[in-house]
Parts: structure tokens; sequence; C-alpha cells
């Protein structure tokens, strides 16, 4: 064998070599794609706009920060200098506390206001307030009731707008989940996803991601609790695109068989109180339960983003070892830290990329 020869041969043998250590480390061979993906500028509305690319990179970003600030106790003023309004028409816990304490502890300043402080598109317009914020603040958080009051904001403004959760669409909820179940299963492509409960602004933003991280979604609602139409085309779309299957029932036994992970939310969002009685109604045998799971694989767990009431969900799955409740609440944080960063700066993780 000639010397050149020899030398090809040996420079095949240490490319294969580096490229089976990078899987087994968890590596992918797509982190110099992802690597060149820049969201710094961008609006999150809804996960519609952003690609199977896109959000594996926020996830990327967000364990990144995890790892460094949580684990190895590095601290990271990345956002140091600038401030955020927190908009408030919906009260929260996680929603509030993640932002509040994920950007101080960035470095930045944050500013709650709630209806009390702002009077959104009352005593002032969306159009002047969000005109009034972009020179006041480097980006805003809004959880408002009407989707249409975060687009016409968005409009308006010269800074990122940030959707804390809106009457179509809960996204930053998203991007916890799926970090979630990323930690715990080491990879999301292949996962079945079941969603058992009502047709909200979660599961619609559940519908504009799962089928761009290769994972299956099967749907159980009750009739007439169904997701939007017009999201439910885009979600076939996006399945029919990324090669995943989605399923939409009124059973959930059938939802739940073969799943590995089980979600639901409340039946009785804010706004929805005089309906309760009626919707409790119409969501008898949704109870997720241990016998539902019977009929899922053996591995499958449990998400809700809480507040739980315990006719979506008994205290045995809830407080079981299959539970990822709290983990995927603490996960909120990391996220929208992950999602701030991304949008504010120009950061490049530093950790190996998740294994998606």
């Amino acid at each position: 064998m000639s010397a050149k020869l020899l030398s090809v041969n040996n420079a095949l043998f240490k490319c294969l070599k580096t490229l089976h250590g990078s899987r087994q480390r968890g590596f992918s061979t797509g982190a110099a794609s992802l690597g060149s993906v820049d969201l710094k500028g961008r609006s999150f509305l809804t996960l519609k706009d952003f690609s199977s690319e896109e959000i594996k990179r926020l996830l990327w970003v967000s364990g990144d920060l995890k790892q460094r600030i949580k684990h190895e106790k590095q601290y990271l003023p990345l956002l140091q200098g600038k401030s955020i309004a927190m908009i408030f028409e919906k009260r929260s816990t996680r929603t509030r506390m993640s932002t509040e304490t994920g950007f101080a502890l960035l470095g930045g300043h944050p500013c709650f206001l709630t209806s009390q402080d702002i009077h959104l598109g009352v005593n002032e317009s969306s159009t002047d307030t969000a005109r009034v914020l972009s020179g006041l603040c480097d980006i805003v958080l809004a959880r408002v009731y009407s989707h249409s009051t975060l687009e016409e904001l968005d409009k308006e403004a010269s800074i990122p707008i940030i959707n804390g959760l809106s009457d179509l669409y809960h996204p930053i909820q998203i991007l916890a989940d799926f970090l979630t179940l990323q930690e715990h299963y080491g990879s999301l492509n292949g996962l079945t996803v079941s969603w058992i409960g009502d047709g909200n602004n979660v599961l619609h933003s559940f519908m504009m991601t799962a089928a761009k991280l290769g994972v299956h979604l099967k749907i159980a609602t009750p009739k007439g609790y169904e997701p939007e139409s017009s999201v439910i085309q885009e979600a076939q779309r996006l399945s029919k695109e990324h090669g995943t299957q989605l399923v939409l029932t009124s059973d959930p036994m059938e939802a739940a068989h073969g799943s590995n992970v089980l979600v639901t939310d409340t039946w009785v969002s804010m706004g929805q109180e005089e309906e309760k009685k009626k919707r409790l109604k119409d969501f008898k045998g949704y109870q997720i339960t241990m016998q539902t799971g019977s009929v899922a694989k053996p591995d499958w767990t449990f998400l809700h983003c809480l507040p739980r009431k315990l006719e979506e969900v008994d205290d045995h799955v809830f407080y079981s070892s299959r539970s990822l409740v709290f983990p995927e609440a603490e996960n909120r944080k990391w996220t929208i830290m992950g999602l701030m960063v991304s949008l504010l700066t120009d950061y490049s993780p530093k950790t190996p990329m998740l294994k998606f």
C-alpha cells in the first residue's frame, strides 16, 4: 500500500472515530447547522413561526445555561444592563417567577406590570404602549387574554415581544416540556406524546412543535372541545412534512395506547369559570389515572403545566415517580432564560449539544 493511500485511510479512520465518539457522548452531527442559527431580534409569539433547527437551538441554549449556572455554579451576566417589561393581564406563578428570577440571574432588570399598573389597550392604546416600551426597555413579555394583542404589540414595537400566554398559544410552556422530556429520555425523536384534555392554547403549541422534533402526537378531546380547525390543518401539514403520526380522537384510552408521555392541563381556564359545571360533566372519564397508563408504554411519564386540579389527574399519578411535573416547572426558568438570551444576544452554547 502506498504511503499516500495509507495517509488517506488513516485520515478517514480518524474522521469516523471522531464521529462515532461524538455520537457516543450525545453530540449530534447537526451541531454545525444549529450553531449557525441566529435568533437575535426575533419575536416569539408562536412556535408555528420557528423551524425545527430554531427550536432545537433554543433547547440547546436552555440546557447549556442550566448546566453552566445550576450545576457548574458559573455566573453569567449575559443580560447585564438590559431590562424586560413583563405585562400580565392574567396572573401566574411559574411565568412570573421564571421570567423575573431568570432575567435577574442573568444580570438584567425585570419590571412587573399588572393591569393596575398598565391599562393595555384601555387607557393607552397597544400601539402607543409598544412604542413607549421600545424606548424604555430591551424586550417585552406579555401574558394576555387575546392573541391579537400580542400581534399588535409586535407590529408596533422595535424590540422583541414574547408570548407569555394568550388564548391561542402558550409557546414558552412547550419549550419547558420538551427540555424536560429530552433530559428524561435522552432524546426526543420517535417519542409519542398523548394529550388527554381540552383543545386549548397549550395543546395548540404542542401541535405546532411536536412534528418538528420528530415526536408523534395523539390527542383526545371531548366532542365540542377540539383544537382550532386552522391549528389542526397546520399540524397535519407538519406531520406529513416530518413523517410523524398525528391522531385525533375522543377516546382517552385510544390516545394513551402505546404512548411514552401522558399530558393534560386544566379543564377550566381563567375566564371560563361560568362554564365549570358543564365542563366537568363533559370531561367525565378524562381524568388520568394509573388505569390510563396501563395501556401506555412501560416507560410512560406524566406532564402537567400546573396549577393542577384533582379531576384532571389523581394523586397516584401526580405524585408518583412517573410524574415529571416539578422538573417541568423548574425548566420554565431555564427555557425562558435560554429564549431571552437567544433573542437579545449573540451567545453561543459552551456545552455539548443535546441529542435530539
